[in-house]
């Protein structure tokens, strides 16, 4: 079954954007590939447990197991040794993509504090958004009483789009809340 935001995309999203941006074929259309959720937990090195609740969080938050992410050279400076566990990351394609965006647009972002939408300056120059959360809480799946100790994460949102330009008009198109520039 696809999910909801799937289908808004292939029935509403494509037509507009051939329109708007003058493509002959439906496949030129950017699209969203795969959304990358890193949680990176500097606190690790001195705390394994952290981690695991990080890990825990994140499969929730998800819907997917985490992978660890291990340092890959060490820094003295900060206490770490190359193939320490510093943090977890899931990768999202096809339907929990789309769920989880969804999730993200109408149930997690209209939880923080004063917000007035994400800034349209994130974008790579190749139509790929990066977005920083500070607060892991503002997921609804997360029990506030049963967390130690409140994460921030990093979200990734990977388009096949080639400019910063498509890719804004793509992710405007299916909901985030962007801010103009």
């Amino acid at each position: 079954m696809k999910a909801r935001l799937q289908e808004y995309y292939e029935k509403e999203v494509v037509p507009q954007l051939m329109k708007e941006m003058g493509y002959k074929n439906p496949m030129q259309v950017p699209r969203l590939v795969k959304i990358v959720i890193n949680m990176g937990i500097g606190e690790a090195t001195q705390n394994i447990k952290v981690l695991d609740a990080a890990v825990e969080e994140l499969a929730i938050i998800a819907g997917q197991r985490p992978i660890i992410r291990r340092a890959k050279r060490s820094i003295a400076a900060f206490k770490l040794k190359a193939g320490m566990p510093i943090g977890c990351k899931v990768t999202l394609r096809r339907e929990r993509m789309y769920d989880f965006l969804d999730k993200l647009i109408h149930f997690a972002l209209p939880r923080v504090r004063d917000f007035k939408g994400l800034s349209a300056k994130s974008f790579d120059g190749r139509g790929n958004y990066s977005i920083g959360i500070r607060e892991h809480i503002i997921f609804p799946e997360i029990n506030y009483d049963k967390i130690d100790k409140i994460k921030g994460m990093n979200i990734t949102f990977v388009t096949t789009a080639k400019t910063d330009k498509e890719g804004r008009a793509l992710l405007k198109k299916l909901g985030l809340p962007l801010r103009e520039l």
